[in-house]
């Protein structure tokens, strides 16, 4: 076993599934510690009546099918920081002021900082500038992770642990030729591109339109089966999901790739240049290769 350790910092129960299901699956593979931050209860998400049978909240819901999730992707352990779901942009439940788009960043980045100096992880991922597609949360916890990944190195900024810093932080990608792809799709299929999900509030024009450059891609097409399954588990979001993604057999063969902007080190060009997060990290045993 290798003593990699990745840190994926994010929003609600279910982003690390059916964002970066196949990614958890590929490192825990090669013997790679994954652990993830859950910054929100889910508890604004949309469910109907007949998932609640047995769950007293929509939030004891969404954190149960995150437990069964973990389980099938092997995750080390999972922090949840247990902020309110601020819904989208603008919805009355993002002004509550115990929503994670209410909090404090520097809170927010203070409770990152304790759990990279906790883990001691070498590679770090969080969510793009734009939140993938913009909601609130995925905003916050972003910026909060990428002022916790400068802040844990820092000896003056105290939380009665020893500073550490990560050597790697990256935002998760968004294929652009994916993405057209599927704006083509839905198209054809007389779908508004800027209207999609159960809500209608999701808009992937403005997600091709705020995409970064990649620089890391990686092959997760062994890893597709655990991904669906970890994705399974939060079948109660499921609606909304399958409403804007391409179906597994048209991702299996188009998509196997997974790519990543490089944030630190920062990358010379704007061009893909890596296949493995934790190339150029200091192991004291390499993990396998991919």
């Amino acid at each position: 076993m290798s003593n990699g350790r990745l840190l994926i910092s994010y929003a609600h129960p279910d982003d690390e599934s059916f964002g970066l299901g196949g990614l958890i699956a590929a490192y825990v593979a090669r013997g790679v510690d994954v652990y993830l931050i859950c910054a929100t209860n889910g508890d604004a998400g949309t469910v109907t009546p007949e998932f609640l049978n047995g769950y007293k909240s929509v939030a004891e819901l969404r954190l149960a099918e995150l437990e069964r999730a973990s389980e099938i992707l092997k995750l080390k352990h999972v922090y949840k920081l247990g902020y309110k779901d601020s819904g989208m942009m603008g919805s009355e439940t993002s002004h509550d002021p115990h929503s994670l788009w209410q909090a404090s960043q520097d809170e927010v980045a203070r409770r990152v900082v304790e759990v990279i100096r906790e883990v001691k992880p070498q590679v770090v991922i969080t969510f793009n500038k734009y939140g993938g597609y913009g909601h609130p949360d995925h905003i916050a916890i972003q910026r909060a992770t990428t002022q916790a990944f400068t802040a844990a190195s820092d000896p003056t900024y105290d939380t009665g642990q020893p500073p550490y810093q990560p050597q790697k932080l990256y935002y998760s990608g968004i294929s652009t030729w994916q993405i057209r792809f599927g704006i083509a799709l839905m198209r054809l299929r007389g779908q508004d591109p800027r209207r999609v999900g159960i809500n209608k509030d999701i808009d992937i024009q403005a997600i091709l339109e705020h995409a970064e450059p990649t620089h890391a891609t990686i092959n997760v097409g062994r890893y597709f089966d655990i991904w669906e399954r970890a994705s399974a588990c939060h079948s109660s979001q499921l609606g909304g999901a399958r409403s804007f993604r391409l179906p597994l057999s048209l991702r299996r063969w188009l998509a196997p790739m997974q790519g990543f902007t490089r944030i630190y080190p920062a990358p010379a060009r704007s061009r893909i240049d890596e296949r493995d997060l934790f190339a150029g990290v200091k192991l004291d045993k390499p993990i396998p290769a991919l």
